[in-house]
């Protein structure tokens, strides 16, 4: 058994050698597995999409895609500003960087300056609004002098010494106006009412009145050192317009020639009183002022003087304004 076995190993061993020798290595082996990225290098996969089968004519040539949509599109990017357009402006009172810079003046304190007109253009000018009246429409209108009336006051005006001339009918509208208006230059001889004053008879009556009976007698005891009285110096007879100047409101007296205005006296020295606020006011000039003011209230039917509202600080007004039970106002 022994001396057998060397000669069966090279039959055993023959077989194999041919068997190997026929056999070969695959072509492709196994692939091994990618290895992990570590943390810094890893990157996102980029995956490729599945390519799908072109499509193909009838001669087997591929065939272009003809519609649009078949044609994969890129994202629309947005379109940047254009580069004229302005910037846009930081807040008020904040510098660029949305901060405000020190010593910088704040942009809503700054006053701002309109567009100057282009060359050859006006300047736009504001019109001031006309002034409304709540005057009833009935009551906007001239009231006609009645001849005897009329005449009888000219006949008094004339007895007490006054110059004045009758003058046309004055129709300015919306009620403004007198019918048989006059101009006096002097109320009393030798006392000019400065400058002339446009009124109606009435108005210009009582006046004269008032002047000889009450102011010549008060500055006769107040005002005896400055000599006699030369003017008295108004500051508004007729115009037209509405109350104090307003914008709306009650037609004035004014515009009727119904009132006027003192705003001071002249004497022979030259000196001047002007009406102010004198209520407490301890000369003699302000006794005189009060006296004329208060006896004022016995010759017209209204009578205003710095007392009575800002509006009438620097004079006094009277005026024949008629109301029932013959009421006066005086303030």
């Amino acid at each position: 058994m022994r001396r057998r076995l060397p000669l069966l190993f090279p039959l055993m061993v023959l077989p194999a050698v041919f068997i190997l020798a026929g056999a070969g290595l695959p072509e492709a082996g196994p692939v091994p597995d990618a290895k992990p990225a570590t943390a810094e290098t890893q990157t996102a996969p980029v995956t490729e999409k599945a390519k799908e089968p072109e499509a193909t004519s009838t001669d087997g040539q591929p065939v272009e895609p003809t519609a649009a949509e078949d044609v994969p599109k890129p994202e629309t990017k947005p379109v940047p500003p254009a580069t004229d357009a302005a910037p846009e402006e930081p807040e008020a009172g904040k510098s660029e960087s949305g901060t405000k810079k020190p010593g910088e003046p704040d942009a809503a304190k700054q006053d701002t300056k309109s567009e100057a007109p282009a060359s050859g253009e006006a300047a736009p000018t504001d019109k001031p609004a006309e002034p409304k009246t709540t005057t009833p429409a009935a009551e906007l209108v001239i009231t006609p002098e009645e001849p005897a009336a009329y005449a009888q006051c000219l006949t008094d005006l004339k007895t007490l010494g006054a110059t004045f001339s009758e003058k046309p009918r004055i129709d300015d509208g919306q009620g403004c106006g007198i019918d048989k208006p006059i101009s006096v230059s002097e109320i009393l001889p030798g006392i000019k009412l400065a400058p002339d004053a446009t009124l109606r008879c009435e108005a210009a009556l009582e006046l004269a009145r008032w002047t000889k009976e009450a102011v010549l007698p008060a500055a006769r005891v107040a005002m005896s050192e400055d000599g006699a009285l030369k003017s008295i110096n108004q500051a508004s007879s007729y115009i037209c317009r509405l109350r104090n100047n307003a914008s709306t409101g009650k037609i004035s007296e004014h515009a009727r020639g119904n009132a006027i205005d003192i705003a001071s006296f002249t004497f022979k020295n030259g000196e001047t009183i002007a009406i102010q606020p004198r209520d407490e006011d301890g000369t003699l000039s302000g006794a005189f002022q009060r006296a004329v003011t208060a006896t004022g209230c016995l010759y017209f039917e209204t009578v205003l003087d710095p007392g009575s509202d800002e509006a009438h600080e620097n004079h006094l007004h009277f005026d024949v304004l008629q109301r029932r039970g013959n009421y006066r106002y005086c303030r």
